[in-house]
């Protein structure tokens, strides 16, 4: 230990602490410098699933949509781990039964995922991976589509929602990256309001739901 004049006051200052404090800082400055990081773009497919809390109102099916843009993986100095990244376009599409109309959501998706691999020599690297994924809607607010039976239904996309990853992929020669996922959504994607057409008693209820997909992609790192 030492002292130290500070304020015009004598202060005790622990040197074991101290060095501690400069050894950890040192190893966060290091980590990032010894990291690998890798640029890309990525692409894929999406099988979308509109999952809703009354199917008795409405229903729908599967249909397919795809995601392109920008990634980035980051192999940290720790055997395995990883953490990757990507700004993607992302167009998903449902069929309603009933009303017959497709529901179109576009959005800027924001997945942020880690990832444990298992090398194979410079041939392979296979890894499983999960993470949260921010979207954000820069499609229509609203999407209407037509009176049918006894309900009027108005759907509205939330502006932004928070989903889920859970994955497996394989990386080929260090650049070609293969990977299949599933997306499911941590709250709801959006909802619409069901107004029955009874004169004494309107009977009017919000129904939700949750657009989760199957997504296969493939990407290139540079």
């Amino acid at each position: 230990t030492y002292l130290e004049v500070v304020t015009g006051k004598t202060k005790k200052v622990d040197m074991k602490k101290l060095f501690t404090l400069i050894a950890l800082a040192c190893m966060a400055w290091a980590m990032p410098a010894q990291a690998q990081v890798d640029f890309g773009v990525k692409a894929g497919l999406n099988l979308t699933n509109f999952s809703i809390n009354d199917s008795k109102v409405l229903a729908a099916e599967n249909k397919t949509g795809f995601f392109a843009g920008v990634t980035a993986k980051v192999t940290l100095p720790v055997v395995g781990l990883g953490v990757d990244g990507s700004v993607l376009y992302d167009q998903r599409e449902a069929k309603l039964k009933g009303p017959g109309t497709t529901l179109k959501q576009q959005s800027i998706q924001i997945p942020v995922n880690l990832r444990y691999g298992v090398g194979l020599g410079d041939i392979a690297n296979i890894f499983a991976y999960a993470g949260p994924q921010f979207g954000f809607n820069i499609g229509g607010k609203n999407d209407s589509f037509d009176e049918r039976l006894d309900n009027v239904n108005n759907w509205r996309f939330k502006d932004s929602n928070l989903s889920g990853n859970v994955g497996v992929g394989v990386t080929l020669l260090k650049h070609l990256q293969a990977s299949v996922n599933y997306n499911f959504a941590i709250g709801k994607t959006g909802d619409f309001d069901s107004v029955g057409d009874a004169i004494d008693n309107i009977d009017k209820k919000t129904v939700k739901a949750k657009a989760n997909a199957w997504q296969v992609s493939l990407a290139y790192f540079f």
